[in-house]
C-alpha cells in the first residue's frame, strides 16, 4: 500500500496494529487490579494466621525450656547447700536457705518469664516453683513443680506434666 492507496478515515494495517499494541502497553502499565490486590491481602492474611499463632507458641516453649534449666539450677544449689550443711532448711552458721537472686527469676536478664520460689523447706525435703509471671501469664503448662526427690510436677496447667516437662 502506498500512501496514495489509503483513504482518509480508514485505518491501514499497520496503523491498526500500532493501535492494538498501545492499548495492550497501556492496559500492562497501569497496574494491579483491584481484585488482584484483594487476592494478595487475602493470602498474606491467611499465612499470618497460621503463622503467628505458631510462632508465639514456638517462642512461649523457649521460655518453658528456660525456666525448667532454672529450676534444675536451683536444685543443684541446693543439693551443694546439703551437701555442705547437712540438711536443707538452715546454714551451719544458723542462716535460713535462700536461693541467689541469679535464680530467682528466669530469664536471669530482661523481662521476668517466671519467678523462681523455695517453699516446703525441712531438714530433709524441699520444693522448687517456677510460677509464670508478665508475657507467660496464664501459660498453658503453668506452675512448674521440683521436689527435692527429683519429682517434676505442673500446677494450674491444661497440659499434663509429662508433656510440660518435655
Amino acid at each position: 500500500m502506498t500512501a496514495s492507496n489509503l483513504q482518509p478515515g480508514v485505518p491501514s494495517a499497520i496503523g491498526a496494529r500500532c493501535a492494538l499494541s498501545t492499548k495492550k502497553r497501556s492496559r500492562a502499565s497501569r497496574g494491579f487490579t483491584l481484585v488482584e490486590v484483594i487476592v494478595v491481602v487475602a493470602i498474606i492474611g491467611i499465612l499470618a494466621a497460621i503463622a503467628v499463632p505458631s510462632y508465639n507458641e514456638y517462642v512461649r516453649r523457649g521460655q518453658r525450656a528456660e525456666a525448667r534449666t532454672v529450676l534444675l539450677e536451683a536444685a543443684q544449689f541446693m543439693q551443694r547447700f546439703y551437701s555442705a550443711n547437712d540438711r536443707y532448711d538452715v546454714a551451719r552458721s544458723g542462716a535460713a536457705v535462700a536461693l541467689p537472686a541469679a535464680l530467682q527469676r528466669a530469664p536471669a536478664s530482661g523481662a521476668a518469664r517466671y519467678t523462681i520460689s523455695l517453699s516446703a523447706v525441712s531438714t530433709i525435703a524441699y520444693t522448687l516453683q517456677a510460677a509464670p509471671t508478665g508475657s507467660m501469664s496464664g501459660d498453658k503448662c503453668g506452675t512448674f513443680t521440683l521436689t527435692s526427690v527429683g519429682r517434676k510436677d505442673v500446677s494450674g496447667a491444661s497440659l499434663s506434666a509429662a508433656d510440660c516437662w518435655r
